[in-house]
């Protein structure tokens, strides 16, 4: 369900907003907000809930990985976009799973009217890293076709 106000999106996170995510803003079109899960290094998987306000999305990029590694994205409010280089966007909406195998050039975000959040899990591997690549483009955002309401 696209939700274009922040306070009705409030009510329906579970995991709530988090802090604007500065960290990583330089990949990012957009405003993000990040909540950890989980404590990097004490435990063996990290989550972290990201939320994107309408129309933010991050850039291209690839979780890189000699073994293992990658990403899942379990979506959890408002609806938003996942892309793999070379083929047609997805529509997230809330309960979907994404895989994202290591090495994949991806992007994902919200859509133009709605606030969306996913848990994003680093997949164990060795040697990972993410690779940060150009922004995606207001041309290839702004052309996404929606779905019809149902």
């Amino acid at each position: 369900m696209k939700i274009s106000h922040q306070e009705e999106f409030a009510r329906d996170t579970l995991f709530g907003l988090g802090e604007k995510n500065t960290a990583y803003a330089p990949y990012f079109i957009g405003n993000s907000y990040l909540k950890p899960l989980t404590e990097a290094g004490k435990c063996p998987v990290f989550l972290a809930h990201v939320t994107f306000e309408p129309g933010c999305r991050n850039n291209w990029h690839i979780h890189q990985a000699k073994s293992g590694g990658g990403q899942l994205l379990i979506c959890t409010a408002g609806e938003g976009w996942y892309q793999e280089e070379g083929k047609a966007a997805v529509s997230l909406k809330p309960g979907m799973v994404v895989t994202i195998p290591a090495g994949v050039k991806h992007w994902h975000g919200a859509k133009k009217d709605s606030w969306f959040s996913h848990i994003a899990v680093e997949v164990p591997g060795e040697n990972t890293s993410n690779q940060w690549l150009e922004p995606v483009s207001a041309e290839l955002y702004d052309h996404l076709a929606e779905e019809p309401e149902e």
